[in-house]
């Protein structure tokens, strides 16, 4: 089985500014990271122009793979295309290779055949957009019961139906795949996975959420050990990235031990 390939999240130690951010993962042998749009103060919120964050990622050695994220994809209007199309700019001159599609969380286009067709919508509209600047579509199902999008099988269904697959792949998030109780993964058309676990044993998988997500260690819950070997063994070879979001990670003043601790956890695992 291959070894799992390691990539930093921002959102790892969000407080760290991006060249700090770029040194630790190069400090951890990790060569790729995802950067964020959510991140006050930070880039690329903050106004640093795409070619800097292109020059720093090459003077650490490190590949970019993806911006996250493209919120509200799935509800397509002329706000969300400019969005988009100003995030793909930025992807496309910063060196990223692929931009986060996050579906509509909020309980609205839930219904099946609202959620079919606005998913349609959208993909249909971002895939000349994505080609044109040679950048990937990630989609990625949020397992939340309110989410309008939290099948991967539906996800694989609409990138298939409209030939896709050389523009969008799939986000195999651990801790969404197990709240969507979904046993279908796809290798073939995973182009990143997020992990993170959650250790608290009192909450209920129904109430888990993203404060919960820690980094992965003997005590998680999701069963991410499990969920990487599957993976490695159905043939996915892509980057394995840390998504934690609990304020506890958040606020560690040696965040790069606490990964190294994370790795070595599950490097022995697989």
């Amino acid at each position: 089985m291959s070894s799992i390939r390691f990539a930093l999240n921002h959102m790892c130690a969000p407080s760290l500014s991006l060249e700090a951010f770029f040194s630790a993962a190069k400090s951890l042998g990790i060569d790729s990271v995802e950067i964020r749009n959510d991140l006050a103060g930070n880039a690329i919120i903050d106004g640093t122009p795409a070619a800097a964050v292109k020059a720093l990622a090459a003077q650490y050695g490190l590949t970019i793979i993806s911006i996250n994220a493209l919120q509200r994809f799935n509800a397509w209007n002329e706000v969300r295309a400019q969005e988009a199309a100003e995030l793909i700019d930025y992807a496309r001159d910063c060196g990223a290779k692929a931009l986060v599609l996050v579906p509509a969380n909020d309980g609205s286009g839930r219904e099946p055949e609202v959620r079919r067709q606005n998913l349609q919508t959208a993909l249909t509209a971002l895939k000349p957009m994505l080609d044109e600047a040679g950048i990937i579509g990630l989609v990625e199902p949020l397992g939340f019961e309110i989410c309008s999008l939290s099948s991967k099988t539906e996800a694989a269904a609409a990138i298939k139906s409209l030939s896709a697959q050389s523009t969008f792949r799939l986000v195999h998030d651990t801790f969404h795949h197990h709240l969507a109780g979904e046993t279908a993964t796809f290798p073939e058309l995973t182009g990143l996975v997020h992990i993170s676990g959650v250790s608290d044993p009192t909450v209920s998988v129904s109430d888990m959420r993203d404060p919960h997500r820690v980094l992965v260690d003997a005590s998680d819950r999701l069963d991410n050990a499990g969920q990487i070997r599957a993976l490695l063994s159905a043939g996915y070879a892509g980057p394995f990235s840390f998504e934690p979001f609990a304020a506890d990670v958040h606020a560690l003043k040696e965040p790069v031990d606490a990964l190294r601790q994370s790795m070595a956890y599950l490097s022995a695992q697989v």
